[in-house]
């Protein structure tokens, strides 16, 4: 490629390109008129030179993106159908959810489990089930969303209690590969900030490595979920899979990529002007791409008020079709290196999330401190402060806080109950409780229908 348009412009630093807009400013102050400070407390500059470069070595994955469809398992012969057509219809990845155990060779007749990846969640923890169902499956591509943790901050106790729990998600990792996943969708949809999800997340995954020992390490990956600040969610991937190396090398530990399973957050979704959900996850999608995620499974525009249906997974497969075969981003997993914006965050965000893991740690690990509620008071702080600004519009959900359109009526299309549901069981520990920003004003705007 010819140089000639470049080589006819001097290099101008970053010093004279602010003294520039300092003169155009006309007295006004700089730092108070153009820098942007986030809840993280990290500025935002109005420009980026290549002196803001941090030539960060991130191991990203060596391929594009899998294309997942999630089938929720009850009847074994429904699932085996969505799965199969799914994959028929372009998906290239499997995320099964299941609440009890089921006929594991019906849900998977005629589906190429030793090239596609499958991933189960399970609401329960059987090791005898899972490594029957890992030894039928025998393959590399095959992924347990356990996490025996991520539950316990989730609904306050054990599957049964810390020694058993332990005990049986050991056995399920010693004889199953990808056999536990740490969930940060649970930060992320409660309303941490980004260098909260990063930094509990890292110190949530070290409770494992100190438990069972760095040989588990291979057996982690990470189901995270995107939320709508574009490029800070594309840095928080590439700057997870920094801290990543980062403890691993305080373990000795080399060459154990991190898998990330990525989804778009409901905290953000509506169910009022839902089509504006499609543009959302699009954007998510698109993050969660240029961020290095290794699967990514969209939402449905409808997913919070609507059971399953046909024409909601189509779409939300369909999106992400389009960003792959369209778009041009099958292989986009490397498209932010170099741009002094994004590394810039990058850097920024896992300096702000390593500080929080040093922190916990020092304040006895992330299980004693959910054990004494901090987390999750750390997390409540962060979630009312993101809802006040919401209230006051500060966040903005078109269609729900801003432009609402007084002729849309929803109450009589809630196939689902769209809110979070309070659970009045004894808990060992205070819940992080999954709660979408809008839930306030939705439920006054359903009251006044």
């Amino acid at each position: 490629m010819s140089t000639f348009l470049f080589n006819e412009f001097s290099p101008v630093s970053a010093a004279a390109w602010k003294q520039k807009i300092q003169a155009d400013l006309k007295g006004a102050d700089y730092n108070e008129t153009l820098l942007w400070k986030t809840d993280e407390g990290i500025t935002v500059k109005p420009f980026y030179t290549k002196e803001d470069r941090t030539n960060l070595n991130i191991l990203l994955p060596k391929k594009g993106f899998e294309i997942c469809q999630k089938v929720f398992i009850d009847s074994e012969k429904t699932a085996n159908f969505l799965a199969k057509d799914a994959l028929q219809r372009g998906a290239s990845a499997i995320h099964f959810k299941a609440t009890k155990k089921f006929d594991y060779q019906k849900v998977l007749q005629h589906i190429d489990i030793k090239s596609v990846n499958i991933y189960f969640q399970f609401s329960f923890l059987d090791d005898d089930f899972q490594i029957e169902l890992y030894n039928f499956c025998n393959s590399k591509n095959t992924f347990f969303q356990n996490d025996i943790i991520g539950n316990l901050a989730e609904t306050g106790n054990w599957f049964v209690n810390l020694k058993e729990d332990h005990k049986k998600l050991e056995n399920i990792a010693n004889d199953c590969k990808n056999s536990i996943s740490v969930s940060l969708d649970l930060y992320q949809n409660a309303g941490a900030t980004i260098s909260q999800q990063l930094g509990y997340t890292l110190a949530h995954t070290n409770e494992y490595l100190i438990h069972f020992g760095k040989e588990i390490a291979e057996n982690i990956h990470f189901s995270f979920a995107v939320g709508s600040n574009y490029f800070f969610e594309i840095a928080k991937i590439r700057a997870f899979r920094i801290l990543w190396e980062t403890l691993l090398n305080e373990y000795e530990i080399t060459n154990c990529e991190a898998h990330i399973f990525t989804q778009p957050s409901l905290r953000n979704k509506t169910i009022y002007d839902y089509n504006v959900n499609m543009l959302r996850t699009t954007s998510e999608s698109m993050s969660a791409i240029l961020g290095g995620s290794n699967t990514i499974s969209n939402v449905s525009y409808d997913a919070i008020f609507h059971k399953s249906n046909e024409f909601g997974e189509r779409i939300s497969r369909n999106q992400l079709l389009i960003l792959q075969q369209e778009s041009y981003l099958k292989e986009a997993q490397n498209f932010a290196d170099g741009s002094y914006y994004i590394e810039s965050i990058t850097a920024q965000l896992a300096e702000k999330a390593l500080l929080i893991f040093k922190q916990i740690e020092k304040g006895g690990g992330f299980l004693q401190q959910l054990k004494e509620g901090i987390i999750q008071k750390k997390i409540k702080e962060s979630a009312k402060k993101e809802e006040a600004e919401f209230l006051a519009k500060k966040v903005v959900l078109v269609g729900t806080n801003f432009q609402q359109n007084n002729k849309d009526f929803m109450k009589n299309d809630l196939e689902i109950y769209p809110f979070a549901k309070q659970r009045n069981i004894k808990t060992l520990l205070t819940p992080i409780q999954r709660k979408r920003i809008s839930e306030t004003i939705e439920k006054e705007r359903l009251d006044n229908e």
